[in-house]
Formats: C-alpha cells, sequence, structure tokens
C-alpha cells in the first residue's frame, strides 16, 4: 500500500483497489474476518463467503462476530469456522478463543467503531493489518489504514464476490465454489429486499444470475431467510402495525415497540427486523422508523426511505437523518441507537425526521444527480 497523504488517513475513502485488497489476503497465511454485531445477511454472507474463499486458497481462516450474534442465518454459517467474541474479552483472549494469530484482519460490511463494538481494542492494536471493503458511505477511517469503500455497490457481497474470485482464481462468478457462491447470494439478496429495493443495478442483477448459475439455490435461501418466523413474530408484528404512528401527511410511520411489547408477545429482539419494509407499502409513506427498546435504557432506531415517483414526493436521505441521531447507514437504509427509554427517544427521532421529510427536495432525481 502506498504511503497515505493525511487526507487518505483521516478520510472515510477507498486507499487502495479491489484487487490490492484480495492480494493481501490471499497472501497471508491466516486471516480473521470480522464482521458488525447483530449480523444481517450481507454480513454473514460477506464474512462465510471470503472465511470460505481463503479455506480454499489454503488458508487459516474464520469469520469473526461481536456480540450480540443472532442465529437466523446459521443455517448459512454451517460448519465454517467462526467465533463469537466473549464480552469482555482481551486481544489476547480473542485470539485464544480463535485458536491463532491473524497476519491479516479482514472488516466487511462496516467501518464503524460502534457497530464493532467488542471487537474495537483488538482491532485498534492491530489497525496494519485491517483490510476494510465496505459498502456504506461513511465509517471510521481509524478502524483500518488499508480501505476499498463503494458505496454505489448494492450490497457488500457484490464487492467480495470479486474478492473471492480473485483469491479462489475463478475465472467469473459463475464458477465460483458452491460454498462460496451461496452465502454471496444470500447477502445480494437480503441487501436488496430479493431485488425490490432501489438500489438494485445491472451490475447486481448480473451478479445474481452468475451466483445462481454457480449453484446458489435461490429458493431455498428465500425459505430459509424469509419464510423462517416463529409465531411470536406475527404476534409482534400485529402489535407494531395496530400502535404504527402516521405523521405529517402520513409522509412519515413511526413504529415503538417497547420491552413490555416484547414480554407480551414472546418475541425476541432479533425478531423486530424488517418491520420498516412494511408501512413502505403505503404509497403517501416516504419514510419509516422502527424504534425498540433495549432493557428500558437504549433505543435501537431502524430508517428505511424509499425513492420519489412524483413531483410532491420528499426525497429523503436517511443517512443524513441517522448521523444527526448518533448512527448512520445508507440514503435508503441506516440506523442509530439513543442511550434513553423509548419515551424519551421518541419525541427526538420524530422531530428529526419531520425536519427531514420537510427540508427534502422534491420530485425524482434527475440523471447523474
Amino acid at each position: 500500500m502506498h504511503p497515505l497523504t493525511p487526507a487518505e488517513r483521516n478520510s472515510w475513502i477507498s486507499t487502495s483497489t479491489l484487487h490490492e485488497a484480495a492480494d493481501r489476503l490471499a497472501r497471508a497465511p491466516s486471516v480473521a474476518v470480522v464482521t458488525h454485531g447483530k449480523p444481517d445477511g450481507d454480513a454473514v454472507g460477506s464474512a462465510v463467503a471470503l472465511t470460505r474463499a481463503l479455506i480454499h486458497r489454503g488458508r487459516r481462516a474464520a469469520a469473526v462476530f461481536p456480540p450480540p450474534y443472532v442465529e437466523r442465518f446459521g443455517a448459512f454459517v454451517g460448519r465454517t469456522p467462526m467465533l463469537v467474541i466473549p464480552e469482555k474479552a482481551s486481544g489476547a483472549e480473542i485470539e485464544k478463543s480463535l485458536g491463532f494469530e491473524p497476519k491479516a484482519i479482514a472488516v466487511v460490511d462496516t467501518g464503524s467503531w460502534q457497530q464493532l463494538g467488542q471487537a474495537r481494542a483488538w482491532l485498534e492494536s492491530r489497525q496494519d493489518r485491517v483490510v476494510i471493503i465496505d459498502h456504506h458511505p461513511s465509517g471510521d477511517p481509524a478502524v483500518g489504514l488499508s480501505r476499498h469503500i463503494d458505496p454505489k455497490a448494492a450490497a457488500c457481497c457484490e464487492l467480495i464476490a470479486d474478492v473471492c474470485r480473485m483469491i479462489t482464481g475463478a475465472p467469473s462468478a459463475k464458477k465460483l465454489p458452491l460454498d462460496v457462491a451461496e452465502p454471496l447470494y444470500l447477502g445480494l439478496a437480503t441487501d436488496t429486499g430479493f431485488f425490490r429495493y432501489s438500489n438494485v443495478t445491472p451490475r447486481a442483477m448480473r451478479l445474481a444470475a452468475d451466483l445462481i448459475e454457480a449453484g446458489a439455490d435461490n429458493v431455498r435461501i428465500m425459505q430459509v431467510s424469509e419464510q423462517g418466523e416463529r409465531p411470536a413474530r406475527l404476534r409482534l408484528l400485529a402489535r407494531a402495525l395496530a400502535n404504527m404512528k402516521y405523521i405529517g401527511d402520513d409522509r412519515l410511520a413511526v413504529i415503538s415497540i417497547s420491552d413490555q411489547d416484547l414480554v407480551d408477545t414472546g418475541a425476541d429482539l432479533e425478531e423486530t427486523s424488517g418491520l420498516t419494509d412494511l408501512p413502505l407499502s403505503v404509497a403517501s409513506v416516504r419514510v419509516v422508523a422502527v424504534l425498540t427498546e433495549v432493557g428500558g435504557k437504549v433505543t435501537k432506531i431502524s430508517l428505511r426511505s424509499k425513492p420519489p415517483v412524483g413531483p410532491l414526493d420528499p426525497d429523503v436521505d436517511v443517512n443524513d437523518a441517522a448521523r444527526a441521531l448518533g448512527g448512520g447507514g445508507h440514503v435508503r437504509a441506516a440506523g442509530a441507537r439513543i442511550n434513553a427509554p423509548l419515551k424519551e427517544a421518541e419525541p427526538k427521532v420524530i422531530a428529526v425526521l419531520s425536519a427531514a421529510v420537510a427540508a427534502a427536495p422534491h420530485g425524482p432525481r434527475e440523471a447523474g444527480a
């Protein structure tokens, strides 16, 4: 990697190409592949696919997940070497649990200290080994000096697919090993809402076709990831929709889930995921916020918006709104955490989002904007 300028060192920008990232990881005899806590399909897919590609290359590798870890995508992890970092573990304890000292550390689908949580102290003392591959438009540059950031990628798995191809020597994604292609398809499909969201591009669709040709079973992946809910999830869904608030000419929808709601319905925190998609089926709703209380002291916030189709539709960047609340993410999907109970957090979130809707430009963006 070339010597970094102060701007490169301190800005959330790419400092290496994907080829350089792949080459560095392929040359390392041992690699830890780290992603964010409470991993979604893209995080699991990216970490598992890259770990398996490195093992195919003959390298020692394992996926590493900071807590909390959820089992939703456990079927796609299988026997892949992995570690959920123990609470309050030191760097030495992490590597003892891992079973080896990684000579390189890939950080995928995040570059946020907040999301890396329990892994922070370990990573801070190994910054020179870190290679970040991410598609989020914001992050903490101090996580690693070697970074490839592409916010135009529909999913991190879109970038990891190229890295896996380079590491395994596959001439195209069509020729990737099946055990690599399947988690890649998981990440690409879930981060695009199974190809319904505005981040879908021709590049993403071509990759999806190539991964299916490599053997990824799109029907199985959809059923396992989208149709495996417990009855408690639907009880929670019914309560969430019954209590949903419409604000500002029904352009903003807010769902608030308290600790008591989880107790009453028998649902757990994992089962609050995906609720942001439902209110977007209402034509007038442009922005959705789902607020989930955790332990009466913290409120987690998930935000989603949809692009305008008419001249009067506000074009809301929820990444900006999330950053105002201490979080971040993408233009259409973002999140944050507020250290306050739900009753205190809700009016703050509504105020920020109401202001964002009011200030947003209207109508579809012009081509190239």
